[in-house]
């Protein structure tokens, strides 16, 4: 363990290279991984040959897989990619589609989510003076709040502080503060967590915390296994009192579970504070490592009422392998109320194991009621048929929509996908922008100045879909022109996507975008 200045670190420099990945247990795992793969589709491959002499053609399975996808209930854009997929490899494309939908990797997970949002549907009640108050001066808000409270328990709520940061280095700094004053319980639920100056610093205040006698817990997504931390990463958190879980560590077995990440970003403090958005627990998010040119990022911190909803989001995940769940004297924990501050919250979830596309909800209806604007900052840009139509007819009826999108991607695939989609909404009247020093991280909506998103939802089907994910709808709070202004800021550093720009792209990134439409609802 090491402290140089820069908090704490658990991992030894030069234990972190690809060489040290292959000899590692990921590289085992990895080496299983693809043994599995291939017995897959030599399994496929029999079956191609097998199958036609068996039933008398591969025709009839594929009109029989035609009909059953028409008829399912998925989303048209992911029935059109599961179409050219059985057109072109029809018994291959079958029993793809077969393997993905039925469930083997993640039936107890939905399972056990679902016993946890029944057990905590009453969890926080509903206080039904706010939503009267909601019912007269914002009726369309309390009505999103209920398609959002069939999903779980997500009350709207008022006398809630929401302060709003432009940047990672601003939510990092304000985070030190907070959790130097934390006496009860921390917990933390990150997507991405990798040793550096932002999460060593973090790492030290836990640390010491956990001494005092603070429950301290922390739990991120196990793609960071791939990418940033050791499979034992939580056993050395332990030694510091910190108590550790990965959501779906990589094991060694071909599963749909590793599709469905914890995108969400959550930090509570003693049930009175807490913080969500963009940023993840890394150095480029607050520019202490250069990655892609300037990392541009939003977050915001919640002080009041609002803030039980994201200690339930924590705890439910956290608890999935609990088999005796405690929530209440985390929820009850006093909240600290700021009778002062204008405006409501609405925090909430979105699951990928239920029906709901909560996310791409909220977002479509920010954009078929607003007036006068929407504007929109997002990493990503991948987009089904009804959030694209939803973009497109806002504009096409007068609303000035804008999106700000990264000048400098992060990978060359969604970048390309995302060009795809340019041309298309320029015709509409939707104006785009790219942001020229670098790559934008934010997710923000914010619209005619009461309306505004934040957390950490993209416009991409992993977050719509496939992703955990959380965020805050806000509405009349006092920090909405200050996204408005940060928005304003951002513009002034963009430059202006028109259609003689997208003619001018390079033939291989425009043909890449082509391709890989085609199967955008699987990546």
């Amino acid at each position: 363990m090491g402290s140089e200045g820069t908090g704490i670190r658990l991992i030894e420099k030069g234990k972190r290279g690809i060489i040290h990945a292959v000899f590692s247990r990921l590289g085992l795992i990895l080496l299983l991984l693809v043994l599995q793969l291939m017995v897959m589709v030599a399994v496929f491959r029999w079956f191609s040959a097998f199958l036609p002499h068996l039933f008398g053609g591969v025709v009839v399975l594929g009109v029989i897989m035609v009909v059953h996808l028409l008829n399912s209930g998925a989303d048209p854009t992911a029935k059109i990619t599961w179409l050219i997929l059985i057109t072109l490899a029809p018994v291959f494309g079958c029993l793809f589609y077969l393997y993905a939908h039925t469930d083997v990797g993640h039936r107890a997970v939905k399972q056990r989510l679902r016993e946890l949002i029944g057990q905590t549907r009453d969890a926080i009640p509903q206080d039904r003076a706010v939503a009267e108050r909601l019912r007269s001066e914002s009726p369309e808000t309390l009505a999103l709040a209920a398609y959002i409270g069939r999903t779980g328990c997500f009350p709207v709520y008022d006398q809630t502080d929401v302060t709003y940061f432009p940047s990672g280095e601003a939510k990092f700094a304000a985070m030190l503060e907070r959790l130097e004053q934390a006496k009860d319980f921390i917990f933390l639920e990150y997507f991405i967590v990798d040793e550096g100056v932002m999460w060593g610093r973090i790492l030290e205040i836990l640390a010491r915390k956990a001494r005092e006698g603070v429950d301290v817990r922390v739990m991120y997504d196990g793609t960071c296994e791939f990418t940033t931390l050791p499979h034992d990463y939580p056993q050395r958190l332990e030694k510091l009192g910190i108590r550790c879980k990965m959501y779906a560590p990589l094991l060694p077995f071909i599963s749909t579970h590793y599709n469905y990440r914890d995108h969400r970003k959550i930090l509570v403090i003693d049930g009175h504070t807490a913080f969500t958005g963009g940023v993840n627990l890394a150095d480029e998010y607050i520019n202490q490592k250069e990655k892609f040119g300037h990392w541009k990022d939003t977050a915001i911190m919640l002080r009041g009422k609002a803030v039980p909803s994201f200690t339930l989001m924590f705890l439910q995940m956290w608890s999935m392998e609990e088999k005796s769940p405690v929530f209440e004297p985390y929820l009850n924990a006093p909240c600290h109320p700021c009778p002062e501050a204008a405006g409501y919250v609405l925090p909430f979830g979105d699951c990928p194991l239920d029906s709901e596309k909560v996310g791409e909800m909220v977002y479509m209806d920010i954009l078929n009621r607003a007036r006068d604007y929407v504007h929109i900052m997002s990493p990503y840009l991948i987009l089904d048929g009804e959030l694209e139509t939803a973009l497109k007819f806002a504009a096409e009826r007068g609303v000035d929509v804008k999106l700000i999108l990264p000048g400098i991607p992060d990978k060359k695939a969604p970048y390309a996908l995302a060009k795809n989609h340019y041309a298309s909404l320029l015709r509409s009247g939707v104006k785009i922008y790219e942001y020229t020093p670098g790559f934008v991280h934010a997710k923000v909506f914010v619209s005619d100045g009461t309306k505004a998103v934040v957390g950490t939802i993209n416009l991409d089907y992993r977050s719509l879909y496939h992703h955990f994910e959380c965020a805050a709808y806000l509405c009349g709070t006092s920090c909405i022109p200050s996204i408005e202004e940060d928005f304003q800021a951002t513009l002034a550093k963009c430059r202006a996507v028109t259609p003689e720009t997208v003619r001018q792209e390079k033939w291989t990134l425009r043909l890449m975008g082509r391709l890989l439409k085609s199967v955008a609802p699987l990546m």
